[in-house]
């Protein structure tokens, strides 16, 4: 067996989304061949790819066609994540996608739609940052239990950099972590835009393929800021099912809409459509209402 007998073989694998066969996409590293077992490395576009078992298989398929059905085939998944920026990169310039996670109102559950988006890039494989934009009511150091943990401090090109701290394999960002979380945050409109600024340019972020922005409720002074100062590639929008919920809901997406943000928008989340039970678990309650977020969707 030979480098060019694997090759022939998974230039017969397409790649469904693009359309063209693995080798053409230059998708295939490092082949190594031992006996009759053959290694090498699938280059992914995104670390969530769907097709990541379907891909296994058709490659598994295509070289046991081509070289016989006792050869064993190890498949190791990386991913180059691409970036959707278009700015010069000035700002974050190592962070390849930024997505703000919105709500128009508060308490529907846009800091954990945030915080379980986080996670599942990470799992997924990504390089994934968390930044708690939200001023007055950080939530996130208590999601990730580092509730009293504080951030250090490094020098980098002569200035001195805040650190994020890591759990769960995600750096993480919070005036939680900054100040004693008994006190209440009690700033004007141009501090806390400033403190935001600051944990854009002075944390140091590193390299990332995802950061992910856990903003506050509401379209104020801090979401203008943060989406002037930070080139957003797309926004998530969080809401409840009921009406004044989505009202507000509407009012976030209409923000964004504005030609000087240019953020679009990529998703909506309908949060808390109903409970169950533990005595009647096929029982849904629609305690704030039905397919709010439906109807939103598709106006």
């Amino acid at each position: 067996m030979k480098v060019e007998n694997v090759l022939k073989a998974l230039s017969t694998v397409q790649e469904p989304d693009l359309g063209k066969d693995l080798v053409t996409l230059n998708m295939v590293k490092d082949i190594v061949i031992r006996d009759r077992e053959i290694s090498f490395t699938l280059v992914l576009t995104t670390p969530a790819c769907p097709l990541k078992d379907m891909l296994r298989k058709s490659c598994v398929d295509a070289i046991q066609k081509e070289l016989g059905a006792d050869v064993s085939v190890n498949i190791h998944f990386i991913s180059e994540m691409s970036s959707t920026r278009t700015d010069a990169k000035i700002v974050l310039p190592q962070v390849k996608n930024i997505i703000a996670v919105v709500s128009g109102k508060g308490g529907v559950g846009k800091s954990t739609v945030a915080s379980n988006f986080a996670l599942a890039l990470s799992s997924d494989g990504a390089k994934v940052g968390l930044l708690d934009a939200d001023i007055y009511g950080p939530s996130l150091p208590i999601m990730f239990g580092v509730r009293g943990e504080r951030p250090m401090m490094k020098t980098v090109n002569g200035k001195g950099m805040i650190v994020p701290l890591e759990k769960y394999g995600i750096k993480i960002m919070s005036i939680g972590l900054l100040v004693d979380e008994k006190n209440a945050v009690v700033w004007r409109g141009p501090m806390a835009s400033s403190a935001i600024k600051q944990f854009v340019t002075d944390v140091d972020w590193g390299e990332l393929d995802y950061l992910v922005i856990d903003m506050p409720p509401g379209t104020g002074d801090i979401h203008l800021t943060l989406l002037q100062a930070v080139p957003v590639t797309g926004v998530i929008i969080v809401s409840t099912p009921q009406e004044v919920a989505l009202a507000d809901a509407k009012k976030a997406i209409a923000m964004f809409a504005q030609a000087q943000l240019k953020a679009p928008v990529i998703g909506l989340v309908e949060n808390m459509s109903y409970f169950t039970t533990e005595e009647t678990p096929g029982l849904r309650y629609y305690i704030f209402g039905k397919e709010g977020g439906r109807r939103l969707a598709e106006e």
